[in-house]
């Protein structure tokens, strides 16, 4: 492996898949950078931290109207957001109208019209690209109606050169890191990967691209393929790729990444099929910790990972940086630690439930905040 697989980690994400692997490093220099990988990875797989987000901020502001435009609410982490954002609505008393872009070009055009048309007081996008969407964007912009977002950009914060105040999410570059250097401490540090994303996107290809930085800087794992296919089209294209990568690289393939654990949804069975034993093949997700996902971690069918977003907190934040900037303020800006779902830790925080809810108290924290009971 590479003199320093965290440098590798660390290293600029956007290696272009023509970049020859690097040479073996020595056997002592392997083994400390797969040491350092494990520490990293150890780390992340730590029960949930004590709450370090925002514990001041204004009450909140009544009476107002969210519309709440999803990506596609087939995907199990936009649902679990959505979810999360009705129930911090309800505490805060505000009224929400839920759109479903179903995936598409059309359905993002026509949700979008369709909720500036009911003229809500705030915008909430679900999943998605900002950068993509801003023509259509624009026009809530230009009524002063203030925007947040959920996975709407490549990075958590304000997103550059849209309208969009604040991208509610983990670190993407560190969750896909954590999830590659997974990978690596399974194989040993040597890991044939196939990695699966969405390039229609600008977060999962960024995603991706951070993943493939990772193993081509262990010099013993080899990446075998990227594959690009649209979330949307999952169901479509996943088991016919899924043979695919079988015939093609057979036992080469011993670890499959993916920016979302929606591609395993359709994976798994073609393994199953093709007489792929449970354990054959490791599946690590960078994102995002669904239900199905939690249940072949559980179950240890061929899922062995995924870094799982805490999806209802990010729900609660959305409304939290919304209704800052209802009162004027800026939004906080706060990032969630990434947090490694394993068989080992599984049944913490949320998990006897399906899915990662930090048990640090968020909820009582932000009904302080907003004075609600």
């Amino acid at each position: 492996m590479k003199g320093l697989l965290l440098a590798g980690a660390l290293a600029c994400a956007s290696a272009s898949a023509s970049v020859t692997p690097p040479e073996p490093a020595a056997p002592g220099v392997a083994a400390t950078a797969l040491a350092d990988a494990r520490r990293i990875v150890d780390a992340a797989a730590q029960p949930a931290a004590a709450w370090t987000g925002p514990r001041t901020g204004p009450r909140a502001a009544p009476g107002k109207q969210l519309a709440v435009v999803n990506e596609d609410l087939r995907n199990g982490g936009i649902l679990s957001v959505n979810d999360g954002v009705l129930e911090a609505a309800r505490v805060v008393g505000w009224k929400v109208k839920v759109y479903d872009a179903g995936g598409t070009p059309e359905g993002r055009r026509r949700v979008l019209a369709e909720a500036l048309d009911r003229h809500p007081d705030g915008l909430v996008l679900v999943g998605g690209d900002a950068h993509a969407l801003l023509p259509w964007l624009q026009p809530f912009a230009d009524r002063r109606i203030p925007i947040v977002g959920w996975h709407v950009a490549a990075k958590a914060g304000p997103v550059p050169g849209t309208p969009v105040a604040m991208n509610v999410s983990t670190d993407p570059l560190d969750v896909a890191r954590v999830t590659a250097l997974a990978a690596i401490v399974q194989a040993g540090g040597h890991a044939g990967v196939v990695i699966f994303t969405d390039t229609n996107y600008e977060l999962p290809k960024a995603k991706a691209d951070a993943m493939a930085a990772v193993v081509r800087a262990c010099g013993g794992c080899t990446l075998l393929d990227v594959q690009d296919i649209a979330i949307s089209r999952n169901a479509e294209l996943m088991p016919a790729a899924t043979s695919a990568l079988l015939a093609r690289h057979g036992r080469r393939w011993t670890h499959a990444l993916a920016i979302n654990d929606i591609y395993f949804d359709y994976a798994a069975p073609v393994l199953t099929q093709a007489g792929v034993p449970s354990n054959g093949l490791s599946m690590l997700s960078a994102g995002d910790g669904s239900e199905s996902a939690f249940l072949r971690i559980r179950a240890g069918t061929f899922q062995t990972a995924t870094v799982a977003e805490p999806l209802n907190l990010h729900g609660w934040q959305l409304v939290d940086e919304m209704n800052r900037l209802f009162a004027g303020e800026r939004v906080t800006g706060y990032v969630y630690p990434v947090h490694l779902v394993t068989a080992a830790n599984i049944g913490a925080d949320g998990g006897d439930r399906l899915h990662f809810d930090p048990a640090n108290g968020y909820r009582d924290v932000y009904r302080r905040i907003w004075k609600r009971p």
